[in-house]
């Protein structure tokens, strides 16, 4: 059976970079060339015997190279496409989004020789068959506009149906800052709450959504403002949308939860249309679970993470006020435990902690399972998490993670001594310290240096001993027993915790206590809260005052010279803060262990290496 190569088909393609349904296009058949994987998809030139020019085909057309269907040097009829600008090139760049194979692999790169006018059609054969040239009249095609077609075949249909006619749906893979005109369809899957913003330029509303077309793609999409008051009721988890008009930008590392090097920004003028005729459900949320020893080395890191765990507590709901525009915000903390044996704390806000954090507050006898989407790793008591817009929290999830959590903690959890992440850090990069071998410097770095951190705090990793505890500090604050801050003295009898807004008839004692550490280099005064203090005195507040209360002043004091001028790890934030109108440096310790001297030697043997000293 003959084939034919479609004269001048690359000139029909760079004709009309972007046809839509009404396009009236003579058949586009071309030869595969230099056909390249790049990822998960492949590369190829499209020649018509004359022309060529560079391609690449969607990924949902991989399958069909890996099978064998596309070969290279066969032939291909493109059936769907785009044509993007590399600016940087001054070229134009073929992504094949549809196509039919026409010929398996010929013998040869072909070569078109027009001999007449009227030959419209070069027909070759594949390898397996003779080679011949069969001549074709050339066919007449009528013309019509774009109005005309649609005026023929979309009658009285919805916006949405009309938008589908009327412009070409390309796949999200293809779009790129350079393009104008383009409609896509997409479903959302995830979508945040609206937000409120103030800054330099002034006060003003935002919200974001993810789309995924039906390729798998995503991609995230901001509204602001007047856009965000539009759109917000109007995007619904779950449903189809033709959406054009739009513009993309490359995309902020820091804030982009998807995998596309481009983010969507939709204003008051883009197009939203609801596909009608398109089922709507809830995409299943997808999770790449860190396990909660693992989590240190991210901290204060721009990635986000996802975690599983059983609920071990739930605070009642507090109100925090908003540095930035003074505004209360509500928020709960729960805490999470895994298999690694370590709990960690997940801060949420607005919506989840009074929704979400309420019903998890009403079934924490139950000791339920919650997977957690999209958090950020904080260094609050060491490692912290804090929920954002976009965190997904799915109780009880039907996951093979959570029924193997389930069974572990039914069978064993429960009874097993747990701790804290944060203060239960180890030197081994496996259980997270790997911060404690990380930007490892001496005191004198820090000390000579009284600009570090004010931008923010700046974090490093240094080893030393606890020279001196003043025995006659403030060593604690009284704090409430559910959200740990500080309670005064209610009327009548018992405390008043201001964030719980309640009275409570027992408290407990919090360190908050400074300390004066040494090195080789020189010494500087440090700060410790409740967790890193008690693995230093190796007994809490209440105990310590117990027996300074029964055992007196001495007894206390040689508890405190007990730990001095023992070794240390220690992971320390440096921040400038005024005192008395005078900036001073404040050295906050975030983590503490003990020093493993098996770490301690390979890491002072590595360093060794990297100074190129003979021996």
């Amino acid at each position: 059976m003959t084939k034919m190569v479609s004269p001048d088909a690359v000139s029909v393609i760079l004709a009309n970079p972007s046809p839509d349904s009404s396009s009236n296009l003579p058949e586009i058949i071309v030869q595969v060339l230099d056909l390249k994987p790049t990822g998960n998809r492949y590369m190829f030139s499209a020649s018509d015997g004359k022309k060529k020019i560079k391609g690449i085909f969607q990924s949902s057309l991989s399958s069909e190279v890996i099978s064998g269907n596309i070969q290279n040097l066969g032939l291909i009829r493109v059936i769907d496409y785009t044509l993007n600008d590399i600016p940087t090139k001054n070229e134009k760049y073929l992504i094949v989004t549809k196509c039919e194979v026409v010929s398996p692999a010929l013998v040869a790169e072909y070569k078109a020789e027009v001999k007449s006018e009227e030959m419209t059609g070069i027909v070759l054969t594949p390898k397996q068959e003779e080679t011949g040239i069969v001549l074709k009249p050339k066919q007449e095609f009528q013309t019509k506009s774009a109005a005309q077609i649609v005026h023929e075949q979309s009658g009285n249909m919805a916006p949405s149906a009309r938008m589908a006619m009327t412009r070409r749906i390309q796949p999200l893979v293809s779009l790129n800052p350079y393009q104008g005109n383009w409609t896509i369809k997409v479903r959302v899957t995830s979508k945040g709450s609206m937000r409120t913003y103030k800054n330099a330029r002034g006060e003003g509303c935002v919200f974001n959504v993810e789309l995924t077309d039906e390729d798998g793609t995503q991609i995230q999409a901001t509204m602001f403002n007047e856009a965000a008051k539009k759109f917000f009721d109007k995007f619904e988890l779950g449903k189809v949308y033709y959406i054009s008009k739009g513009t993309l930008k490359v995309a902020n590392k820091q804030f982009k939860t998807v995998q596309n090097d481009y983010e969507m920004t939709l204003n008051e003028n883009s197009q939203v249309e609801e596909a009608i005729n398109e089922a709507a459900f809830i995409p299943e949320t997808k999770f790449s679970f860190t396990p909660i020893d693992e989590l240190g080395p991210y901290v204060n890191g721009r990635e986000l993470v996802d975690v599983i765990g059983v609920v071990q507590s739930v605070s009642p709901t507090m109100s925090i006020r908003r540095k930035s525009n003074n505004e209360t915000v509500p928020k709960r903390d729960i805490t999470i435990a895994d298999e690694t044996k370590k709990t960690v704390v997940v801060s949420l806000w607005n919506d989840l902690a009074t929704d979400v954090g309420q019903e998890l507050l009403d079934m924490a006898d139950k000791s339920p399972v919650v997977a957690i989407k999209s958090l950020k790793v904080g260094d609050f008591q060491g490692v912290s998490l804090s929920a954002l817009s976009k965190s997904n929290i799915v109780v009880n999830p039907d996951l093979p993670e959570a029924k193997k959590l389930r069974s572990w903690y039914d069978s064993e959890g429960k009874e097993t001594s747990l701790a804290s992440v944060g203060s239960g850090m180890s030197p081994s990069i496996k259980s997270g310290a790997r911060s404690m071998y990380t930007d490892r410097v001496s005191l004198l770095h820090i000390t000579s240096s009284p600009s570090l951190g004010e931008d923010k705090p700046v974090f490093f990793s240094m080893k030393a001993y606890i020279s001196f505890i003043k025995p006659e500090q403030a060593m604690w604050y009284r704090a409430c027993k559910t959200c740990n801050k500080k309670v005064t003295d209610a009327v009548g009898s018992g405390y008043w915790c201001e964030g719980c807004q309640k009275n409570d008839a027992e408290s407990s004692l919090r360190y908050i206590m400074a300390l004066k550490v040494s090195d080789a280099s020189g010494e500087a005064w440090l700060s410790a809260f409740n967790e890193q203090a008690e693995k230093i005195l190796g007994c809490s507040a209440d105990e310590l005052d117990k027996l300074k209360s029964e055992e007196g002043e001495t007894a206390y004091q040689m508890k405190l010279k007990e730990a001095t001028w023992v070794p240390h790890l220690f992971r320390v934030s440096v921040a400038p803060q005024e005192y008395n109108n005078e900036k001073r440096q404040r050295i906050t310790v975030r983590a503490i262990a003990p020093v493993d001297y098996a770490a301690e030697s390979k890491y002072l043997l590595e360093e060794m290496s990297k100074m190129n000293i003979s021996m």
